[in-house]
């Protein structure tokens, strides 16, 4: 199922008359930006790998699930 020319020019109008024709540049320009901050920090994930050691530390060497239970254990 395909939109064709008149669905498309509908949802035009539509959105026109819901935001106005000045605000559009406007959304349309912060929707950019936070696609192309998304698109940054998924680049910056790829190219640093996550550290399991530093993640152990913080909870002693535990997972954090086991050091809750460890710790309502010796109370």
């Amino acid at each position: 199922m395909s939109l064709g020319p008149w669905q498309i020019a509908l949802i035009a109008l539509v959105v026109i008359l819901l935001f106005g024709a000045g605000k559009l540049p406007r959304l349309m320009g912060d929707a950019a930006k936070g696609i192309n901050a998304f698109k940054k920090n998924l680049k910056d994930d790829k190219s640093d790998p996550p550290n399991d050691q530093a993640m152990s530390a913080d909870t002693g060497g535990a997972v954090p699930d086991q050091a809750k239970k460890d710790e309502t254990a010796k109370s």
